[in-house]
């Protein structure tokens, strides 16, 4: 954290400095489908965050002494591209930061993945980083959620993550990189939407127990429009094939008459 001296001002008449509203997200948008050879796979671009996630899976354990008789087991890695970011962990490899986002993205699937289906098995997740704005482990386990569920691999719920900060005493919704770097508090939450489950809760920083009720209930919010983005995604490719068959429906009429 810098000295209060070089912290630059993150609101400014009412709006934060890229022009938001205090509970406004940055721009999202989600393909699937994107790596021919995945299950399941998505790419998201929320904000100048961009981000593939792919899926592979169900396969073989191996090694064999990793596999559990009763339940799947999930693997995890996540990555920063060595040009995705300026800052130390862009660096080729996985570093601290890296890891630790890797094991509480694993954590996340194991709570909504039905690993007893495909016991003796492993899931992988990769999730790589192209570029990096703030906010990358949230947007990274939404766009993994998207490719989860385009794998067709079954899951009681489809999560979101989103970030909820606090610059002086004002909460704000999906922190960008200045304000992940400023704040006063940072705090990353991904939520099952069915049931309102927190999958993962981290902070940066410290929050009242009011704030941490509040910024809850600011990223339940948030989640309803990233939900209907995931699930959009999810229906574009089935739309697509629908309106096809539309088209070709009439052609083919007229050629059996």
């Amino acid at each position: 954290m810098s000295s209060s001296q070089e912290k630059p001002q993150l609101i400014v008449d009412g709006k934060r400095l890229d022009g938001r509203a205090f509970e406004e997200l940055r721009p999202i948008s989600i393909k699937t489908n994107v790596i021919r050879n995945a299950a399941g796979s998505a790419y998201i671009e929320w904000g100048t965050n961009k981000i593939l996630a792919a899926v592979y899976g169900p396969t073989e354990a191996l090694p064999k002494h990793t596999a559990d008789p009763e339940r799947a087991v999930i693997k995890c890695r996540y990555m920063m591209a060595p040009f995705s970011s300026l800052e130390d962990h862009g660096r080729t490899g996985p570093n601290r930061r890296a890891i630790e986002i890797s094991k509480v993205t694993k954590e996340v699937f194991e709570n909504v993945v039905l690993l007893e289906n495909f016991p003796g098995t492993e899931i992988n997740i990769y999730v790589e980083v192209l570029q990096s704005d703030g906010g990358t482990r949230a947007a990274g386990v939404t766009a993994a959620a998207v490719a989860m569920a385009s794998s067709g691999i079954p899951m009681s719920d489809v999560p979101f993550g989103v970030s909820i900060g606090k610059i002086g005493d004002t909460l704000v919704v999906d922190l960008n990189k200045i304000e992940d770097n400023y704040s006063d508090a940072d705090m990353p939450m991904v939520i099952g939407p069915k049931q309102g489950n927190l999958l993962l809760l981290q902070m940066d920083g410290n929050l009242t127990k009011e704030e941490v009720t509040s910024a809850i209930s600011l990223a339940k919010k948030a989640g309803e429009v990233i939900s209907k983005l995931q699930s959009d995604a999810l229906k574009e490719p089935y739309l697509k094939t629908l309106e096809k068959y539309k088209n070709e429906a009439p052609s083919q009429q007229g050629n059996k008459e």
